[in-house]
């Protein structure tokens, strides 16, 4: 039944109405080698059934936008994957100073006024360092990207 419905929960659910159905009508079957075959009949049509009823919920997903949404998604996870290893090459390749400071800002908690008080900077002056060097990682992540053929 499992592999009829989409979860645990709803196999249990759909076999639950199939207990019903065979329970109240056990004694219409003839022969008891026969019980195997109509039970899995009475299965698949209680999971056809499930199908139905979802079908008609507008909340519900077809199978074909299900499987492209978890290939998206997996696919998603790859190019994260790949974007955060480039960045942190790149993140290697900056000079000392930048990387400190990169991280400096970076690191949980920190306020951005105080970073800058005990750099010795403007808050404005930290900020446009910062933006010129994320521009850079995001040059170096880009390239190193597309020389991997990622993108």
């Amino acid at each position: 039944m499992r592999s009829l419905v989409p979860t645990l929960e709803d196999s249990r659910e759909v076999m639950q109405e199939v207990a019903v159905v065979l329970w109240r009508k056990f004694e219409d079957i003839s022969k008891a080698e026969d019980f195997r075959r109509w039970a899995f009949g009475v299965a698949r049509l209680k999971a056809l059934d499930f199908h139905r009823k979802r079908g008609r919920d507008r909340h519900c997903f077809g199978t074909e936008l299900l499987e492209l949404l978890a290939s998206e998604a997996e696919q998603a996870d790859t190019d994260y994957d790949l974007e955060r290893q480039a960045l942190e090459e790149c993140l290697e390749k900056l000079p000392n100073p930048q990387r400190a400071l990169v991280e400096a800002a970076y690191a949980p908690g920190v306020r951005m006024d105080a970073l800058a008080k005990q750099s010795g900077r403007t808050a404005m002056s930290l900020y446009k360092t910062l933006h010129r060097i994320r521009i850079t990682l995001i040059q170096c992540t880009q390239k190193t990207l597309s020389m991997e053929g990622a993108r």
